[in-house]
């Protein structure tokens, strides 16, 4: 099937350019022309400003339903993580399926046409398997398609409580339903997964806090799941390099080095505590960094030293994580004004930088290097933003990249299109009915 889109002004990678039509085929963008300065017969016409589908490099569906409840009181990231933890508790199949769902479609609402999800919610509350080892994973890879949106599945080896000066915690509480028992029966369970169409299976350890070195084998991770898409949180607190360090007397980026775990489809997310040489480790590896601005100002975990891993070599991208807000143009704006805050100086990046960040790079830390583009051979994945709204208007539209990423939120997106099929039209999910309900009924599921 073939169809053409118009688009009023598009992006495309270094600068805004008037009067562009997109030849659709098969999901693929099979001609870009400009100069075409009136909507050709046929075509849908896309007014304001297109952009490559965002990607929304890291999330956890579920932490959605923490959204204002965890904004009570005082607190640290592990006091939040408690109350993470009575959420997760709760959810089933079914449930995370609509919770999902309504998350996913809240985040086609604000241009993002993948999500990278990194899922250890894996066995029931017991931590006994569901019949079907991998219902929670498979769920998640439903709700997606139900929502419209792509997704890289992201499941994770998850097998101690905690690291401490004596070693490795058990699972406890909570905890039990995210482990698999050991590093061989989660990639028992993993090899079971199925991808194509809309999505990608890639892996994660989810730390170096939840797997250990010795017994479960950071290599043999590393062999079993080479040439898929990795990720893990690293260096997120100061305490699990203190843990880490007591434990190896190395980092967790040194130790994970040592393991070959580091390498051009590696990501690690946060990266907030590094030293020299660990950011050194992952920018000559050609590792990805995730950064996640909005969570980690919300945990107050701290902010990343992204300018240096730049400079390292690291591609960065960008993850809406515990969902404090879905909106990447936040998350790109954020990763220039954190720097800003810290250095007294303007600049870091460019917005066509940052808004590679949050489409081009995310896309490709997610396993999708043919996504993030407007250029003919991509996937027909692009999202338009209104310039007439009142954070937009204003700015000539040549200067788009820059309203864009330093004015515009979700809530001016107004076409979302995948695969060159439309999700979202005029501001309004067309798989979705009412997204606000849809969450209003998941949450208050998943909270009961």
């Amino acid at each position: 099937m073939q169809l053409t889109y118009w688009l009023e002004h598009a992006w495309l990678g270094t600068h805004v350019e008037p009067g562009v039509a997109l030849t659709v085929t098969d999901e693929r963008i099979t001609e870009v022309r400009t100069g075409v300065g009136a909507p050709p017969p046929g075509a849908t016409v896309l007014r304001g400003l297109t952009l490559p589908g965002l990607a929304n490099a890291h999330s956890h569906a579920f932490h959605r339903a923490l959204r204002g409840t965890v904004q009570v009181g005082t607190g640290t990231f592990w006091t939040w993580r408690e109350i993470m933890y009575g959420v997760a508790q709760q959810l089933t199949p079914d449930s995370y399926f609509d919770l999902a769902r309504a998350v996913y479609a809240e985040m086609a609402l604000a241009g993002i046409t993948a999500v990278g999800e990194f899922h250890y919610l894996h066995h029931q509350q017991d931590g006994t398997p569901y019949d079907n080892p991998n219902a929670m994973g498979e769920a998640l890879i439903a709700a997606a398609a139900a929502a419209g949106i792509r997704i890289t599945l992201l499941d994770t080896m998850y097998l101690h409580g905690g690291l401490g000066r004596d070693g490795h915690k058990p699972l406890t509480g909570p905890q039990v339903r995210f482990g698999d028992g050991s590093a061989e029966r989660w990639y028992e369970r993993w090899s079971q997964l199925k991808g194509g169409g809309h999505a990608v299976i890639g892996a994660a350890l989810h730390s170096v806090r939840a797997v250990s070195a010795a017994a479960d084998g950071y290599a043999a991770f590393a062999r079993w799941t080479d040439g898929v898409p990795t990720h893990i949180h690293l260096s997120e607190q100061p305490a699990e390099n203190e843990a880490c360090l007591a434990a190896y007397g190395r980092t967790p980026a040194r130790l994970l080095a040592d393991a070959g775990f580091w390498k051009p489809t590696a990501t690690a997310v946060h990266a907030t505590h590094l030293t020299g040489e660990d950011i050194g480790l992952l920018g000559r590896s050609g590792s990805t960094v995730c950064m996640c601005p909005t969570t980690e100002r919300d945990l107050a975990d701290g902010i990343g030293p992204a300018p240096r891993l730049k400079a390292a070599g690291s591609p960065l991208s960008l993850g809406s994580d515990s969902h404090a807000v879905i909106d990447l143009f936040e998350e790109a704006r954020a990763m220039e004004l954190n720097e800003r805050l810290r250095t007294r100086a303007r600049g870091h990046w460019t917005a066509a930088q940052l808004l590679r960040a949050a489409s081009e790079d995310g896309h490709a830390s997610l396993g999708r290097p043919d996504a993030g583009r407007l250029e003919q051979g991509a996937l027909a994945d692009f999202t338009t933003i209104a310039l007439d709204s009142v954070r937009t208007a204003g700015p000539v539209p040549r200067l788009g990249a820059e309203t864009a990423v330093f004015a515009a939120t979700g809530a001016d997106v107004t076409h979302t299109v995948v695969g060159g099929r439309q999700i979202v039209r005029d501001g309004h999910h067309l798989l979705v009915e009412d997204v606000p309900a849809a969450l209003t009924a998941a949450i208050a599921a998943a909270r009961a």
